[in-house]
């Protein structure tokens, strides 16, 4: 019994010791993260924007990979749009080389970095690109430098952009699992993976027409910046001509074929020092968006993420939204409101609780909403409030439309694994919404009108909010995806532009030239991202191959967590 004692109380302290170790090594990533050390940038450097890690709105909380003790950091777009401008007026940066071997980024996302370093160049430093091979999506942001530069052994992907479904419909009938289905919308097609094997015509003709539009955008920006027809480009692509670094270089898509080594020198001269001098986009900038000793202030709300009520640390929980918005309307220092959105929609109640705050902050101070890569559906809904609206014209957005999903997991549970269920109700229909049964037809019939209600609202926000009539929202609702040209020719949107023409338009509505940047909602602070890391799951390091797995289960779990009615884009698109 003493040696029982003697392990037990041993092991508690090993136990103890074990935590106060890792909590002392933990606190100390903080403190290095918290406090980093300040960038020495040297005369003749060149700015160095990499893209190889995931590219978020706003530099997100700092994850602790407790295995590796390491700290793992997102690139904040609102980082990079700053670090080029400053670049711009910074008498010790000559010019900026874009490393595009990898290019972890949304398409309007480069497209924001790309119209930002347009502006750069009128500065008349140079922009300098080069990747051991180049992605579509990595060329297309190559396009805005002044000399493209590829490695010997790589090559160029130009064949056209594809959008590829994932359906679960075989694999549920295997499981005995009926995706019960009511919606609004004959494009609201992000039921379609559970209920087909392929594509519906409808939903074939909208990806058909929105990744023809964005296509034609590359198309023509490559064109005008290479020199190249437009025809010739759509021949090179249809015949995959670009294999090879050489066809590449005979075909004026780059200027040189360089080895690494080569490359530092084109750079060290192009730098006119001695030696070369690099300094990278993470670190070269930052203090927080552009700052003026101006007391009045734009506030810049981020909502990334799929919509959903409540509140945490991730998406766009409508809690923590709210909260910020209310924070920057009764705040007398703001003057006006940037809403930026980056959402596939999600909750139709949650979205309509935040447009619903923004309507009554627009009625205070202005209101402008500027669009990322994605603003569909419950996107575009908390979107309606804006005064004015700003998309890139590779922007993904509309997708008004509204369904309800609900499994019957009925056959699956008694055939696969012999469960089956009973119950008891006081009242006809006491167990609805029920898994484990079929819909009756009264109970479809509930559903639908509730769709039909939250449809109708919906469309009738879009035409008053739009100024067009609920007759043509109809016509271009249906659940519909469309790219930001055509939203525009919609009249869906107001403007072309990035965040930095949404806060220059806000400054204008709110008639103010001198102020400063609040973002919100409020980042938490080294202790409090301490102590969410100890309470959070241990981030590892899985295979690829594993997270691509996971992604496509993700799909199906977020089916189940979708049940009810939601206004969401009709399903995950990747756009390479």
């Amino acid at each position: 019994m003493k040696n029982f004692f003697k392990m037990l109380l041993a092991s508690i302290l090993g136990i103890l010791i074990v935590n106060m170790l890792v909590f002392i090594i933990l606190f100390s990533i903080m403190v290095a993260v918290s406090s980093p050390e300040p960038v020495t940038v040297k005369n003749n450097s060149i700015l160095k924007i990499s893209l190889n890690k995931p590219l978020e709105d706003r530099a997100g909380i700092p994850a602790i990979d407790i295995v590796n003790f390491d700290v793992k950091t997102n690139l904040g777009l609102n980082s990079v749009l700053n670090g080029i401008e400053q670049a711009a007026y910074d008498h010790r940066i000559k010019g900026i080389y874009l490393d595009l071997s990898s290019v972890d980024a949304g398409i309007a996302s480069v497209e924001e970095i790309r119209d930002a370093l347009l502006t750069f160049k009128e500065s008349g430093k140079f922009v300098l690109a080069y990747a051991e091979s180049y992605s579509q999506k990595a060329y297309y942001l190559a396009t805005v430098a002044d000399k493209i530069y590829l490695n010997p052994f790589g090559g160029i992907d130009f064949a056209g952009i594809s959008s590829k479904l994932t359906f679960f419909k075989g694999f549920l009938d295997k499981l005995g699992i009926e995706m019960q289905i009511i919606r609004h919308g004959k494009f609201k097609s992000a039921i379609e993976p559970f209920t087909l094997s392929q594509m519906s015509n409808e939903n074939r003709e909208q990806i058909k027409s929105y990744t023809g539009s964005i296509w034609n955008h590359i198309l023509q920006t490559v064109s005008a910046s290479r020199d190249i027809k437009i025809e010739e480009l759509n021949r090179i692509a249809d015949n995959l001509e670009l294999a090879m670094a050489e066809d590449a270089l005979n075909k004026k898509f780059v200027d040189k074929l360089f080895y690494e080594d080569e490359l530092i020198a084109e750079l060290t001269k192009y730098s006119g020092g001695t030696s070369l001098n690099t300094v990278d986009i993470d670190k070269y900038y930052t203090a927080p968006v552009p700052f003026t000793d101006g007391k009045d202030k734009i506030a810049v709300i981020y909502a990334s993420g799929e919509i959903m009520s409540g509140e945490g640390e991730t998406d766009i929980m409508s809690k923590n939204i709210i909260r910020a918005i209310t924070t920057a309307r009764k705040d007398s220092s703001v003057k006006a409101v940037v809403f930026r959105v980056n959402s596939p929609g999600g909750s139709a109640n949650a979205s309509e609780f935040i447009a619903r705050e923004l309507e009554i902050t627009k009625a205070k101070k202005p209101v402008v909403i500027s669009m990322g890569d994605l603003a569909a559906s419950g996107g575009y809904w908390i979107s309606t409030p804006g005064d004015k609206i700003f998309a890139h014209r590779t922007t993904l957005t509309g997708s008004i439309g509204v369904f309800g999903m609900i499994p019957n997991i009925e056959k699956a549970m008694k055939e696969k694994l012999g469960i089956t269920f009973d119950v008891v109700t006081t009242n006809e229909h006491s167990d609805f919404p029920s898994l484990t049964r079929p819909l009756k037809q009264v109970e479809k019939d509930y559903i639908q009108k509730n769709v039909e209600f939250i449809y109708s609202k919906f469309t009738d926000k879009v035409a008053k909010s739009r100024n067009l009539t609920v007759e043509k929202v109809d016509s271009i609702g249906q659940g519909r995806v469309w790219s930001g040209v055509n939203a525009f020719d919609l009249g869906l949107i107001d403007y072309f532009g990035g965040i930095k023409e949404a806060i220059q338009e806000a400054a204008r509505l709110a008639d103010i030239s001198d102020y400063s940047i609040l973002e919100l909602p409020k980042e938490l602070s080294t202790f409090e991202m301490l102590m969410k890391t100890l309470d959070a799951k241990v981030s590892g390091s899985p295979d690829n191959e594993l997270v691509r797995a996971l992604k496509y289960y993700g799909y199906l779990i977020n089916s189940v967590k979708d049940c009810g009615i939601v206004a969401k884009l009709p399903y995950e698109i990747e756009i390479e």
